[in-house]
């Protein structure tokens, strides 16, 4: 299948440099003013925020400055992840072949023998605007035995492998929708290395062009998992590797 390539690293390092321009050709005394004016009218409830960002964008304050000057007295919104327990288990297990029961008996095994339940981690890195999908995946491995936490939105590769770690869990699973997969795997795995956590096991599930698939492989990916896989059967592969990686 053909598809566009786009060349992220080209993009940002193009974005950033319309940035510069844009702030080297501004009056950039105007712009403070503009933006104090915006800080001091979240602060009071004194004052149109819309209004005052439309005369602070006219003076060209980038978007990101003028949503700082909000962040300052209001903080930034943190999307709450919730998942719901059950549903996957009771709608997958139907019949003789019950796929869900044989992950549940691998994850109880390890915990029996590593004194506590495989853990994974579901990231949402890079742009994605929606985390359904991962909310499904989470509850599928909650039914199956994993001890389940969830990134939030727009998460960096830093902040993953930082919350990876804190949490110590044996698997992170970066979920991708927006083509990021090239640029933001090979940062996680870079800094699980440099955090001295490179057992950590690193899957990658999304809409995933195959012909990008060695490219992760060669960069750390342990599995790639795309539309349509039987989440059971990711769980074995992936409860597998925990057995061969942190089973004593």
């Amino acid at each position: 299948m053909e598809i566009l390539e786009v060349d992220n690293t080209a993009v940002r390092i193009s974005q950033i440099k319309r940035l510069q321009e844009v702030k080297a050709k501004r009056n950039n005394q105007k712009v403070e003013e503009c933006l104090n004016a915006i800080t001091t009218a979240a602060d009071t409830g004194e004052g149109n925020l819309l209004e005052l960002a439309v005369v602070a964008a006219r003076e060209r304050a980038t978007l990101g400055e003028i949503s700082f000057a909000i962040e300052k007295v209001c903080g930034r919104f943190q999307a709450q992840t919730r998942t719901v327990s059950g549903v996957y288990s009771k709608e997958y297990s139907t019949g003789e072949v019950d796929p869900v029961h044989d992950v549940r008996k691998m994850t109880d095994d390890f915990a029996q023998k590593a004194g506590r339940r495989p853990r994974i981690l579901i990231a949402k890195m890079g742009q994605d605007g929606h985390d359904r999908g991962a909310k499904v995946v989470a509850t599928a491995y909650a039914d199956m035995g994993f001890d389940v936490d969830m990134g939030p939105l727009f998460q960096t590769p830093e902040e993953t492998a930082r919350q990876a770690i804190e949490n110590d869990v044996h698997c992170v699973g970066m979920s991708s929708l927006a083509a990021g997969h090239k640029t933001l795997l090979p940062k996680l795995i870079e800094e699980l290395s440099a955090l001295g956590r490179e057992d950590i096991i690193v899957i990658v599930g999304g809409v995933i062009p195959h012909q990008d698939y060695d490219y992760l492989y060669e960069h750390g990916a342990f599995a790639i998992f795309g539309p349509g896989t039987r989440i059971p059967e990711a769980a074995m592969k992936i409860m597998e590797e925990v057995n061969r990686r942190f089973s004593e």
